[in-house]
């Protein structure tokens, strides 16, 4: 039986429930007690129809529940859009953390590619400096040759423009000695 300040009335075993539920307030455990309230209502509802001695304040007393009913219903929904809300921002946060994960693992990437592009670079560079200081060199020792040979080519031009000369003296100087029979 529940009591209001000044007066009593029989309550169904579904009143009792809302009135003493300790149930996590869930959206379906709050649909059911609503639904439960709402049974009650018709109940007394039909019973004030009935009954020419029915007290109007036992509809009152369920009308409080009813206001009760939605406060839990209100908090229950407030908790629900704040767990959700949490648990947005906890998949945010894993999404971030997997992003910049993925980020830097492709940043890594990037360097290691981007040191092992440089050392290639490098080596081909050094590589192609060798080949070039060895066509230096090459070109140095053509150039002597070539040099040698000119000056040996030069030298031995001299010596045969040298000897026809002095043969060319000589037999000039051996004509002019021998009387010309004219």
């Amino acid at each position: 039986m529940l009591r209001c300040s000044t007066h009593s009335y029989q309550s169904t075993p579904l009143t009792q429930q809302v009135v003493r539920s300790r149930v996590p307030n869930t959206p379906k455990t709050l649909k059911s007690a609503m639904e439960a309230l709402i049974s009650q209502f018709t109940f007394l509802s039909d019973q004030s129809l009935h009954d020419k001695n029915f007290d109007p304040s036992t509809i009152e007393d369920l009308m409080k529940l009813f206001e009760l009913e939605s406060y839990k219903s209100w908090a229950a929904m407030e908790l629900e859009h704040e767990t959700e809300v949490a648990a947005a921002e906890d998949s945010m946060k894993e999404a971030e953390d997997y992003l910049d994960s993925a980020m830097e693992s492709a940043m890594e990437e990037f360097r290691r590619f981007e040191e092992e592009m440089e050392r290639e670079a490098n080596k081909e560079l050094q590589g192609l400096l060798s080949i070039g200081e060895s066509a230096r060199r090459l070109g140095k020792s053509m150039e002597k040759a070539a040099n040698f040979a000119s000056n040996k080519y030069i030298e031995a031009a001299l010596n045969s423009a040298t000897s026809s000369m002095r043969s060319a003296m000589k037999v000039v100087s051996s004509n002019s000695k021998k009387v010309h029979p004219s």
